[in-house]
């Protein structure tokens, strides 16, 4: 018998899959807390293969270009809360995040 290439993942009540509860899962998984300088920051990884677009790396000023994986970081402890965390992310070269961050 043929082998099934189909997504065996959770699905939700309607028979789809649930691509953002695995989304989440796969974030969480991923995430890590990091502390620099007495405050605590979320890591959260990037591979290249999830990249859609350049950033600017806050380390060292250069482009992030599509397809290069990197980190995204973002304060877990700032004063306007966890969404205003979020929406101030950044994202860094790894190697920048290690000797910078």
């Amino acid at each position: 018998m043929p082998r099934s290439n189909r997504p065996r993942g959770r699905r939700s009540g309607d028979g789809e899959e649930s691509g953002d509860a695995s989304f989440q899962r796969l974030l969480a998984g991923w995430k890590r807390t990091e502390t620099r300088r007495g405050r605590a920051y979320t890591v959260q990884p990037v591979t290249g293969a999830r990249t859609e677009k350049t950033y600017t790396c806050p380390g060292c000023g250069q482009t992030i270009e599509v397809g290069t994986p990197h980190v995204v970081v973002w304060r877990e402890d700032g004063i306007l809360g966890p969404q205003a965390d979020l929406a101030a992310r950044r994202h860094w070269h790894n190697h920048c995040w290690r000797i910078h961050g």
